[in-house]
């Protein structure tokens, strides 16, 4: 397993991250795939199995499962703490007469106690609003960085200017600097490399992408000539009724097996090849696709490789995803 400093932190995060929204999720067997991990002990395999392989980045969030993602993460990690850099997230929307202080407050408190431990690595402010003043969100996250109960601060869904405006803030006040931002990247989903992708190069931010195979669509598993079903995931269903996307798995598919390596590889590896990507959160099922995800990363791609692979899978700067929503997937406050 490789590894990689995250953005200016000291932290090093192993290339490929486990992602738990689909821990402490009911299962649904009338489905043809399972939805999430009911099972306590099914989510501690897959922890295990990332611990045993290197992979040390795990990333929740207090909503995930209800609240049950981080409860599950915490049995699991009781023996093993030091292994993993734990990340997690906290909202502030819908505060109803709640302050945005006391809201962080409590909601550090409590992923503390489900997550069993007494420090979060990096904290992560989840559904930024515009409307909201910096230094309210940043004081109370300074504070618990001074406390000692978080490591390091970092956003999810921030845009580049916004991010831009945090750390001027925390400049001028000489407080804690967001060290990461994570949002929605694969090579179907390509909005951030207009501009907080090159924010995040220039200003050392770690780059955390979500989402990395779009739902499945860049696994391997779902042919481009599949006929969706009413049980297809939302985000691989409108990528197989769009022609020009088909087109473009074939031929993401063709280039790497012509390379000797899956599409799954080329996902992650693709990600990977971006010098501001720290680490790629990618969700796991079974200790087999933690294996599965663990390898995928290890085709060092060229220059002209990327390039390649950027030229298949470019953007029009078209479609419903510059508001905010991959091709067809739910909105991002949904993540």
């Amino acid at each position: 397993m490789q590894y990689r400093k995250l953005g200016s932190s000291d932290l090093n995060v192993s290339v490929i991250g486990l992602g738990t929204n689909n821990f402490g999720n009911p299962d649904r067997p009338v489905a043809p795939r399972r939805f999430g991990i009911s099972d306590k002990a099914e989510s501690a395999a897959v922890l295990n199995k990332c611990l045993d392989l290197g992979i040390n980045f795990i990333d929740t969030a207090d909503i995930y499962g209800d609240g049950r993602s981080e409860v599950h993460i915490g049995e699991a990690l009781k023996s093993r703490r030091k292994e993993a850099l734990l990340a997690t997230k906290f909202n502030i929307v819908d505060l109803e007469g709640e302050s945005i202080e006391d809201r962080i407050n409590r909601s550090i408190n409590s992923s503390l106690t489900a997550l069993q431990t007494d420090y979060i690595d990096l904290y992560q402010v989840h559904f930024p609003d515009s409307d909201l003043p910096q230094e309210e969100i940043l004081g109370p996250m300074n504070d618990l960085v001074t406390a000692g109960k978080v490591r390091y601060i970092g956003a999810c869904n921030y845009s580049g200017w916004r991010h831009a405006h945090a750390d001027a803030v925390s400049e001028q006040k000489d407080w804690a600097r967001m060290v990461s931002t994570q949002n929605y990247y694969n090579v179907f989903r390509r909005q951030v490399e207009m501009e907080l992708l090159p924010f995040c190069t220039a200003q050392n931010v770690g780059f955390l992408p979500y989402f990395p195979l779009a739902g499945g669509w860049l696994t391997g598993k779902y042919k481009s000539t599949h006929t969706p079903t009413a049980n297809s995931r939302r985000m691989v269903t409108s990528l197989q009724a769009d022609a020009t996307a088909r087109e473009k798995l074939n031929k993401l598919d063709a280039y790497a097996v012509e390379r000797g390596h899956s599409l799954l590889e080329l996902a992650f590896s693709w990600l990977l090849a971006h010098p501001a990507v720290s680490t790629v959160i990618a969700g796991a099922m079974t200790p087999d696709q933690v294996v599965a995800n663990a390898v995928s990363g290890d085709w060092v791609m060229t220059d002209e490789e990327r390039d390649a692979i950027d030229a298949i899978a470019c953007w029009d700067g078209t479609s419903e995803e510059i508001e905010g929503y991959g091709p067809g997937s739910p909105p991002v406050r949904r993540r």
